[in-house]
């Protein structure tokens, strides 16, 4: 038989020393958790279905059972974990239902609990990992997750004209920013782009010309803001902030007469749709090592198709991504019984499938490689007992069975993000203005009072 990896051998060495053991601590700590383990996928079954029938009350009402909360304003005892994400996927839904203050209080509790960084592992989360599940560690966000709780959540605090809280969280973003650009070295997420073009106007709003520029200067790096031009031009030529882009955009509206200031501004952002959400698969071995041969290591390779082919092992386990929802939908804004043409900012949904590509091998390499510790797993308390004692046989059965339904793949994800967002900016008269939202089947109408030199941001986001 082929040597197997460190990994491996580590693992089976520990079982060889004390299988026995092994098997009875596995069992008595985990049986509990046996009966009606269906992962994250399971607890939110409800709320998507009631998404999916246009129902955010009842969605909403399913994250409470799950959170074991009697309000919409309630948090759960602890926020961690599986709980940190349904407060997250709570957040979104009230958002579409602007119920912003609810909405406010969730992201922040969420954002407080989940850590992009690996920062919060230990050993536990490790092992659990290794032996159990990837659903056994601590849930890392990938980092456009932590990049929308920020962006998301300024949009709360515009929407209720909270600057202070707009301007904190646009440092926030910053920070993440940052961490992207110079740890992950990636400077091409659309998700930036959203959040600077937030971010400039909270700064614009709040009259720090130089600070707005700066993130404006990032937006514009991306495609879909081309509705920001005008104001931004007109922002830059009494700002001390300068970049090209920035003077190319002031060179495109050199002819633009300067802004009325008795007149005022509306910002409009609309998210409709959802993003493919991760289930949970079952394939044979060999397929597994077919799709994913080049990443698996020579060691496991072969031992894994040595035992496939004496019938030892069978299945994997593993998360894979479902379809998105409501991606290609047309949205529409109107504006005193006018229609407003909307510009697409990020496809959420893309940015979602290119980060799991990036994984995707991994996840099913510790798939696999948890397939073969199982069997060995078995082997060895086998071995321990008599390889012919019926006792060894069944605590073998028990040990391999006991880790496999515990395989429970990892399909923790944040589920209720947009599959697109697209915005729009106008400058309207001062006085009363009837805007109108629509995506989806969800819709929003408002009446605004639009002051000289004001501005309001309206959303919608219809999560179906």
């Amino acid at each position: 038989m082929a040597r197997p990896s460190r990994a491996t051998a580590r693992l089976a060495s520990f079982v060889a020393r004390s299988p026995a053991a092994l098997a009875l601590s596995v069992t008595l700590a985990v049986s509990p958790l046996l009966v009606g383990c269906g992962g994250h996928e399971a607890r939110t079954l409800k709320m998507r279905t009631a998404l999916d029938e246009g129902n955010a009350r009842g969605a909403i009402a399913a994250i409470n059972d799950e959170l074991d909360v009697s309000h919409d304003e309630d948090l759960p005892k602890t926020i961690q974990g599986d709980n940190a994400l349904l407060v997250l996927d709570r957040a979104s839904i009230q958002q579409g239902l602007a119920s912003f203050k609810n909405s406010k209080r969730d992201f922040e509790a969420a954002d407080k609990a989940i850590d992009m960084l690996d920062l919060a592992h230990n050993a536990g989360d490790t092992i659990g990992q290794y032996v159990f599940s990837d659903s056994a560690g601590k849930y890392q966000a990938p980092p456009y997750e932590k990049l929308l709780i920020n962006t998301l959540n300024m949009l709360n605090y515009l929407e209720t004209r909270d600057l202070n809280g707009a301007r904190v969280e646009a440092r926030r973003l910053s920070v993440m920013h940052k961490y992207f650009r110079d740890q992950l070295k990636e400077e091409d997420n659309a998700v930036l782009g959203l959040g600077s073009s937030l971010a400039g106007f909270t700064y614009e709003k709040s009259g720090e010309a130089d600070e707005a520029l700066r993130y404006y200067d990032e937006a514009l790096a991306f495609t879909g803001f081309h509705t920001l031009g005008p104001s931004v031009a007109a922002l830059a030529r009494s700002g001390a902030y300068k970049s090209p882009r920035i003077t190319k955009l002031v060179e495109e509206h050199a002819a633009d007469p300067p802004p009325d200031p008795s007149t005022g501004e509306i910002m409009f952002v609309v998210g409709y749709g959802r993003v493919a959400h991760k289930v949970a698969n079952r394939i044979p071995i060999g397929l597994a090592l077919t799709l994913y041969a080049d990443a698996i290591s020579p060691q496991d390779r072969v031992q894994a198709n040595e035992l496939a082919a004496q019938g030892l092992v069978t299945w994997v386990n593993f998360p894979s991504l479902e379809k998105g929802q409501g991606k290609w939908a047309i949205p529409s804004c109107q504006l005193d019984g006018g229609y407003v043409q909307l510009e697409e900012a990020v496809d959420v949904d893309r940015e979602v499938r290119a980060q799991w590509k990036k994984i995707e091998g991994k996840i099913i390499v510790s798939a696999i490689t948890r397939t073969i510790s199982r069997i060995l797993v078995g082997q060895g308390v086998r071995a321990a007992a008599g390889r012919d004692s019926l006792v060894g046989v069944i605590a073998s059965l028990g040990a391999q069975a006991t880790l496999t339904a515990l395989d429970t793949p990892d399909t923790r994800s944040w589920e209720t993000l947009p599959a697109r967002i697209a915005i729009a900016r106008v400058r309207v008269p001062a006085g009363r203005h009837r805007v109108a939202l629509d995506a989806r089947g969800w819709n929003r109408s408002q009446e605004l009072d639009i002051k000289p030199g004001g501005w309001a941001v309206v959303s919608l986001m219809a999560l179906r």
